[in-house]
């Protein structure tokens, strides 16, 4: 089956971002030993923000990866700053949003892609373990999310990256789990406190990925793609992007605290 051109990444811009300057957060790519992987959905979104016109800036802890990002950037002719963070400290949650915006000269638009998960099941789950994911899965946004309100122009728009593994157990990893299903309070108290201003915030939640991160995944865990897929497929990083793409453009202008749910249909199928 042949997939459409926004799937793969060849579809031209559109100019639906011109003169928005976005920070991504998480906008690097995991290094994979394929000749040719795929993007991650972070790097996607910010080539695809860039392609609508956006200057972006590209914050990652992998400082590697998120130089490679910015140059992708670049490649779409836009204005790209590099900004380093590990998001698991408080302090580099605040330094993130006031680096981006120094650089771009202001924030319009806010993507939080980040995550991790350790432990497995309850039994195989420490307090460290737990704490450790929740700080980086949902602290992290919290903790971004309410530097970038006052920093944000007003008519902005945020986007957090959950995980469809929020809507039922199936991980095995209660501790991701449970932290990509907080998203969403944190986003509907986001998009609260920013109706003032015009400032959106909405949560897309991704299934199955076709991304570095997911192919390991998998290769540790072969259950995990073993079942029947829709469309007998993963999702890409750029139908993830797109949909990022479409929740910070004005073409969602009165969507607000809503999760979209990008899986192809399959919690509503099995």
């Amino acid at each position: 089956m042949t997939l459409p051109a926004e799937a793969v990444g060849s579809a031209p811009g559109r100019g639906r971002l011109a003169g928005r300057r976005v920070l991504v957060v998480g906008a690097g790519t995991r290094p994979s030993p394929e000749p040719d992987p795929p993007l991650g959905n972070g790097r996607a979104i910010a080539v695809l923000a860039a392609r609508e016109g956006a200057a972006v800036a590209c914050a990652d802890r992998d400082a590697g990866a998120a130089e490679a990002t910015a140059a992708l950037v670049r490649d779409e002719n836009q204005d790209a700053a590099v900004v380093l963070a590990d998001v698991a400290s408080p302090d580099a949650c605040a330094s993130v949003v006031a680096e981006s915006a120094a650089a771009l000269g202001g924030l319009d638009g806010l993507v939080l892609n980040v995550g991790i998960g350790l432990g497995r099941g309850l039994a195989g789950t420490t307090a460290a373990q737990w704490d450790e994911v929740f700080a980086v899965n949902t602290r992290a946004h919290f903790l971004v999310a309410a530097a970038a309100l006052p920093v944000l122009a007003p008519g902005s728009a945020v986007v957090f990256v959950s995980s469809a593994a929020s809507l039922r157990a199936a991980t095995g990893v209660p501790a991701y789990d449970a932290s990509k299903a907080a998203l969403l309070g944190i986003c509907r108290q986001v998009a609260r406190e920013g109706m003032d201003r015009a400032i959106r915030a909405n949560l897309v939640v991704p299934s199955l990925v076709d991304t570095p991160l997911g192919r390991e995944a998998s290769r540790r865990n072969a259950a995990r793609t073993a079942r029947s897929l829709p469309f007998g497929r993963q999702a890409t990083a750029w139908e993830v992007a797109y949909a990022t793409v479409w929740l910070l453009s004005g073409e969602s202008s009165y969507v607000n605290a809503h999760p979209l749910i990008l899986d192809g249909g399959a919690t509503s199928f099995g």
